[in-house]
């Protein structure tokens, strides 16, 4: 008795067991129609013209309910069709290769709400291409040379013309000067760098400098100058000349200098001492290889400044076969930049010009 009472109520079969199934639960599946939209559509921003009708149909809005597509459905099919002519036609219309309208942004705009990844992705794609627009604007106001007048103009166009420098500003230093340069560097490359120098005990000191700086660099050797000069006794060559084995290891020891250093500065001050009797001074000795003028090449750019020349190497070699250490010609040719026997400057540097009206008023004091 109990079990017709269940079987009234409505019993469904599920996997060969009853199953009690009120009328209230029983609810109709949803038609294709009502199905939500494929994440698909959101990642493609173009489509071709045939694709699979069950993403058209899935692109379609939805009825509201269930019985509202089925009545959709019937209405369709006409008044004798009923449900049955619905389903036909959807039957038909997911049959492939249908061609379809491509989906155009407009469309994909109807089911990406504001703030979705697809419109945020769409957002980023005009800006870039807003940017790539007016990076090509600002190329065409480039730097162009002109060979003909040999030098380098801005081509602007009307509406924006490009502001010119007051006079006195348009030279610049030598490219190798950057605004990271160190402020000892700019200071020794604007006061001393390619001043002509005629003083035997800072001939010295830049000989031996310039020795010391192989492996370093400018910087690290110039913020050290100080201790150099205690430490060979202001770059006396007398003094220097009559260090002891003891004192040289004392040096070494008390500045932190190499070894080696110290013994090659005082060799080469005996060296000097040798250069004097022969000559007169270091300063006339170095200063006949290039007839007591300095070597002026014109470089307009920094890589074209070679790191040893055929002077350098001369004049290496003579001091070499003098007895002379740490005179390579390398270090002999950044001895002359140093010293002002070449003015290395970039001819667009306003130090060029300095350099060499000191070499002019020097040469004419000698005569």
């Amino acid at each position: 008795m109990c079990n017709s009472n269940v079987k009234s109520a409505g019993v469904a079969q599920i996997d060969g067991r009853p199953v009690l199934q009120p009328a209230g639960n029983r609810v109709a599946p949803p038609p294709e129609a009502a199905r939500p939209l494929k994440k698909s559509l959101h990642k493609s921003l173009s489509m071709p013209a045939s694709f699979d009708n069950n993403a058209a149909a899935a692109a379609r809005p939805a009825p509201e309910n269930a019985r509202a597509a089925a009545a959709a459905a019937g209405d369709e099919g006409g008044g004798g069709g009923g449900r049955g002519g619905g389903e036909e036609r959807q039957a038909k219309a997911r049959k492939p290769g249908a061609v379809l309208p491509v989906v155009t942004f407009a469309a994909l705009d109807a089911f990406e709400p504001a703030g979705s990844i697809a419109a945020a992705q769409r957002e980023h794609a005009a800006q870039a291409q807003a940017q790539r627009k007016m990076r090509i604007a600002h190329y065409g106001r480039t730097a162009s040379f002109s060979r003909v007048e040999g030098r380098v103009g801005a081509t602007a166009t009307a509406a924006e013309p490009v502001p010119t420098s007051p006079p006195g500003h348009d030279e610049k230093r030598c490219s190798f000067i950057t605004p990271y340069s160190d402020p000892a560097y700019v200071a020794y490359h604007d006061e001393e760098w390619g001043v002509p120098v005629h003083d035997d005990e800072l001939l010295f000191e830049m000989l031996t400098l310039s020795g010391v700086q192989v492996g370093a660099d400018w910087t690290s050797i110039l913020k050290k100058r100080h201790l150099y000069r205690e430490a060979f006794s202001g770059f006396n060559v007398d003094a220097v000349a009559k260090y002891t084995e003891k004192q040289m290891a004392s040096l070494s020891a008390d500045f932190g200098l190499d070894l080696s250093t110290v013994r090659g500065t005082v060799n080469n001050a005996c060296r000097i001492l040798e250069v004097r009797r022969d000559f007169g001074s270091l300063d006339k000795y170095v200063w006949a290889f290039v007839n007591n003028k300095p070597l002026s090449p014109g470089y307009k750019y920094s890589r074209k400044i070679p790191v040893k020349t055929s002077k350098s190497e001369s004049i290496s070699k003579d001091m070499v076969r003098r007895g002379f250490r740490f005179v390579g010609p390398t270090v002999i040719h950044s001895f002359m930049q140093a010293v002002g026997l070449t003015n290395d400057h970039l001819v667009s540097c306003p130090r060029h010009r300095a350099c060499s009206s000191s070499a002019s008023a020097a040469a004419g004091r000698a005569n």
